[in-house]
């Protein structure tokens, strides 16, 4: 097979152009694939947001006080998530947040949305009460068992 190296280094640099990690042609019986490995920080997560917010523009959400035991104490029991992935306060983009700070809600209430892996995962109120507290902001990435809503 005789191998064309424009066409490689066409592919390579229409890698670079688009952040693609491979690009695959083919015509006839001759395939060629490049790809590269992309690199990112290993702490980083990836989070697919509708639209990129910048950091300032995000209210910082106050940060809850540690007791003597380490234990972060809250006007309320915190509603943890169960999982890492990237929080939607809304159901869809422009829509209205599913709760807000002094909404009462009941046991099963949709308090939010975490998307992990391309599946939205509704996060629900286990017990009812006043929404005392929203301690993220919509689109930002979560770890599991991060604090997400107080619930009192």
């Amino acid at each position: 097979m005789n191998v064309d190296g424009k066409l490689v280094r066409e592919l390579a640099e229409l890698l670079g152009e688009t952040g693609l990690s491979e690009i695959e042609v083919e015509d006839g019986d001759r395939r060629i694939r490049v790809a590269r490995e992309l690199m990112a920080p290993a702490a980083a997560p990836v989070a697919h947001a509708p639209a990129p917010q910048p950091a300032v523009a995000q209210p910082a959400a106050p940060a809850p006080q540690a007791d003597a035991g380490g234990a972060e104490a809250f006007d309320g029991e915190a509603i943890k998530s169960p999982m890492v992935g990237t929080v939607y306060l809304a159901p869809e983009p422009g829509a209205s947040d599913f709760v807000s700070v002094g909404d009462s809600v009941k046991e099963g209430d949709t308090l939010l949305i975490v998307e992990a892996m391309k599946v939205m995962n509704p996060i629900t109120a286990d017990r009812s009460g006043t929404v005392k507290q929203i301690l993220v902001s919509n689109a930002q990435p979560v770890e599991y068992d991060q604090p997400l809503v107080v619930v009192a």
